[in-house]
């Protein structure tokens, strides 16, 4: 059978983080292990990961816990030590405030792999956002495309991290750009999706919402801060002409997607 390592980033989290820890709880498919990587909290939520770790053993389920907690250079460092801790054959990263749809979220994953078939190299689905209470709000702007390739990524992430399943062995020879403070899994993403070209496997949509996370509300700061980090992620990857051609092109749709909803109402 497949198996999956969660790896949950934990800062704090005290507030947001049983809603993860439950949502993986509640999965039915058993090989499973949840890595948590905490950045030394102080507000309880090493206790809450703890009591979790504790649960499991007791209980005697199929899913492995792991907790780490110790200082760390922020939340893409924190996403190497997963990787490296991580032992299954897909690593996903399901954050504190993220998590699965439904109980059966992991076999419907698994169950797009045919037995015997050489694993893909990414297994992908859509995003739903909640509120605070975890209620649905609405789906992702951007949904999984048929057919994703590395360059799908020029219009945008059109699948979020949270929902991008990473062959294992393809994501840890691949770590995290700490040298990116907002964007690095933007880049790290691609990276995967360019190794997985250059060996000839496939990327696998799932067709299946495969996680949810909060409506987040960003500094000024830090969203043109970000923006501006992954305009150079994408020149990167994608050359500095053709990332500013494609910028201005969507720039120009949502303008005219703004002035068709002003004239509606005013019509």
């Amino acid at each position: 059978m497949i198996r999956f390592s969660i790896v949950t980033i934990t800062y704090q989290a005290a507030k947001v983080l049983p809603h993860t820890l439950e949502s993986v709880w509640r999965q039915t498919y058993p090989q499973v292990e949840h890595i948590i990587v905490d950045g030394a909290s102080t507000d309880g939520t090493v206790a809450l990961a703890q009591a979790y770790e504790a649960r499991h053993r007791e209980t005697d389920t199929r899913h492995e816990v792991v907790v780490r907690s110790e200082p760390d250079r922020g939340l893409y460092d924190a996403m190497n030590k997963g990787l490296r801790l991580a032992g299954g054959d897909y690593i996903l990263f399901l954050n504190a405030g993220d998590a699965f749809p439904t109980g059966q979220t992991l076999e419907q994953v698994a169950g797009s792999v045919g037995e015997g078939e050489e694993l893909p190299a990414v297994l992908y689905g859509d995003t739903d956002i909640v509120d605070g209470e975890y209620r649905f709000l609405r789906h992702r702007h951007f949904s999984a495309p048929e057919q994703l390739t590395w360059r799908s990524f020029r219009k945008g992430m059109l699948v979020c991290h949270q929902a991008f399943y990473a062959r294992a062995d393809i994501a840890r020879a691949l770590p995290y750009n700490l040298d990116y403070r907002f964007s690095a899994d933007v880049d790290w993403c691609i990276r995967v999706m360019k190794e997985a070209e250059k060996h000839h496997l496939p990327l696998r949509n799932v067709h299946a919402v495969v996680a949810e996370y909060l409506e987040e509300g960003q500094t000024t700061q830090n969203h043109w801060a970000s923006l501006k980090e992954r305009y150079r992620v994408m020149c990167g990857h994608y050359g500095s002409v053709r990332t500013f051609w494609m910028h201005l092109w969507l720039v120009l749709r949502m303008l005219k997607r703004r002035c068709l909803t002003f004239l509606k109402r005013c019509f």
